[in-house]
């Protein structure tokens, strides 16, 4: 696997967004953004894609 560095990470985000952007937001607002800013706004639009719905409310999975 090829590591990527967040500036090329950043990059290829910008473009895809870009494109497409989110919704509420412009390809303006996206090329006007950090890198950061842009990261971080990825990482929340995907925070719970990973997550299994069937996995909340399941006997025994509890956090306190």
């Amino acid at each position: 696997m090829k590591r990527i560095t967040e500036a090329e990470l950043a990059k290829e985000l910008r473009e895809q967004y870009m494109k497409t952007p989110p919704e509420d937001m412009t390809a303006d607002e996206i090329r006007d953004m950090s890198d950061d800013d842009l990261l971080d706004m990825d990482y929340f639009l995907h925070e719970f894609d990973d997550l299994d719905d069937d996995d909340f409310g399941e006997e025994g999975f509890y956090i306190f």
